[in-house]
């Protein structure tokens, strides 16, 4: 599964869904500058419109996906910019604290400069490695299964 900024935070949610069945379980998710927490005050647009105005603490901790983390759930690749205008690098680091604290696999890449919406980051300076970093990672994935 892989996903970028919004649509990261839905691949992480999919990743993380308990429940799921046999056929519909996520090997590994791949997720680039995504929004991870709801219940943090950065960019709390995305959280109006994914939620709406008025979401409760409780809703917006239920779809956070740094407290969704269990032990069960698959690795994980996350890569951001540090200096990511709409999407702060809090994001990434929440949810690879909680990957971390429940020993799940897991590779964080975050990149000194470049902005949000960088897609495959072809010709985007540092951050046009990550499809690399990602490949490799990926490779080792399916290798370990």
């Amino acid at each position: 599964m892989i996903g970028f900024s919004a649509g990261g935070h839905l691949a992480g949610h999919a990743a993380l869904a308990d429940g799921a069945a046999v056929d519909e379980v996520v090997d590994f998710a791949v997720l680039g500058y995504s929004i991870t927490s709801m219940e943090t005050e950065s960019y709390r647009p995305a959280r109006r419109i994914l939620l709406g105005e008025d979401a409760s603490p409780e809703l917006r901790r239920a779809i956070s996906l740094d407290v969704l983390v269990t032990t069960n759930a698959p690795p994980f690749f996350f890569w951001h910019t540090a200096d990511d205008p709409y999407v702060p690098v809090e994001h990434a680091y929440r949810l690879v604290a909680s990957l971390a604290a429940r020993c799940v696999p897991h590779a964080v890449h975050v990149f000194a400069h470049g902005p949000h919406s960088l897609g495959l980051a072809i010709g985007a300076g540092e951050p046009a490695v990550w499809t690399e970093l990602a490949k490799r990672w990926i490779q080792e994935q399916t290798e370990i299964d």
